[in-house]
């Protein structure tokens, strides 16, 4: 058999909601093979019964136990990201990362020095570029069709409330969470990169308004910067809203028209107001991941695995790289050095 009809064999780290999605998703693939998952809880505590393979309860174990893999899904708490991807690169394996890729630049750095080492691929899962409204706005920003970029506003409002914050768990710690722009937002953030690039000059206020009994951080902020290419933007967040989600939202003002994408995941084209130019009719996008109680960003990972496997076989390139996951960290990074300063951090 050769390479390019031989199956890409997985393996998950971390069978939470996340990690299930993508070992469902790789399940549904004819060219692809999940051959192992890791957990720090056993099988049926992760309700992971239905995936009939080893399961195991450390990255070192899976390494050391002698099964056959490619590529290792790292889809556990954030703060582990980086250290996980190391050792799944140390094991000459590729790596599938969730965001963030990891919680600092410097620790992102360490791992794209690996994989330059090791010459292994890191993708990094930010699978709202494959939404069809971000692949149009994508398409008139690249092709100039908006002319000059003046401002840019990105509105992220959602609910996480004390049903979301469990006791016990990782999420909102400093140390696995990171902070609200890291956990709910950095697929956002993600996007405005994708599109203009990097930003300097960046102030902020932020305030903890209903997460001070349940989070080391701040749940709510105002953020403003300069586009290095041009342009003022804004990002505006919150996971204080009442009940559920309200909106993802990016609003982009050109020399040569203004758009708006919305609705709760940046999901739609609410308003493209550009002087002489038809909009397409685009596909439906995917409804967001559901998790119960709680409605997250769009449901694209079948793309991410596509994705994958296109590349390992040389079909294709990385949608999402590893320099790329390093600047929305780097990004994330350079913001919260203005909230620390505020919150004494």
């Amino acid at each position: 058999m050769s390479a390019l009809e031989q199956k890409i064999k997985f393996a998950v780290v971390g069978a939470g909601h996340i990690g299930k999605r993508h070992a469902e998703m790789i399940r549904r693939e004819d060219e692809a093979e999940l051959v192992a998952m890791v957990d720090v809880r056993s099988k049926e505590e992760c309700n992971a019964e239905d995936f009939d393979v080893p399961f195991f309860t450390t990255v070192e174990d899976l390494i050391n136990s002698g099964i056959d893999f490619d590529i290792v899904n790292i889809c556990t708490p954030n703060g582990l990201h980086a250290s996980q991807s190391l050792l799944a690169l140390e094991a000459k394996k590729h790596v599938v990362v969730e965001k963030p890729m990891g919680l600092s630049k410097d620790n992102c750095e360490k791992v794209i020095f690996k994989a330059l080492q090791e010459s292994k691929q890191v993708f990094c899962v930010m699978q709202n570029r494959y939404s069809p409204p971000s692949e149009w706005i994508k398409s008139i920003v690249s092709e100039g069709i908006l002319g000059d970029i003046f401002m840019v506003q990105l509105n992220c409002y959602w609910n996480r409330d004390d049903r979301y914050y469990k006791a016990g768990g990782w999420k909102g710690s400093n140390d696995l969470d990171g902070g609200t722009l890291f956990t709910q937002f950095s697929h956002f953030i993600d996007i405005m990169y994708w599109l203009f690039g990097d930003i300097d000059n960046i102030q902020g206020k932020f305030a903890d308004f209903t997460h001070k009994h349940v989070t080391d951080f701040e749940d709510s902020g105002f953020v403003n910067f300069d586009f290095i290419n041009g342009g003022m933007g804004c990002i505006n967040y919150s996971t204080s809203v009442v009940e559920k989600n309200l909106e993802s939202s990016m609003t982009v003002i050109g020399s040569k028209g203004s758009v708006k994408i919305g609705g709760q995941y940046m999901n739609e084209v609410e308003i493209c107001n550009i002087p002489g130019y038809e909009m397409p009719e685009l596909a439906p996008t995917n409804p967001g991941n559901d998790y119960g109680q709680y409605k997250g960003s769009a449901a694209n990972h079948n793309y991410v695995i596509k994705n994958v496997i296109d590349t390992i076989k040389g079909r294709t390139t990385i949608t999402t790289n590893a320099l790329e996951g390093l600047k929305v960290v780097e990004i994330i990074e350079r913001i919260y050095k203005v909230r620390n300063e505020q919150f004494n951090l």
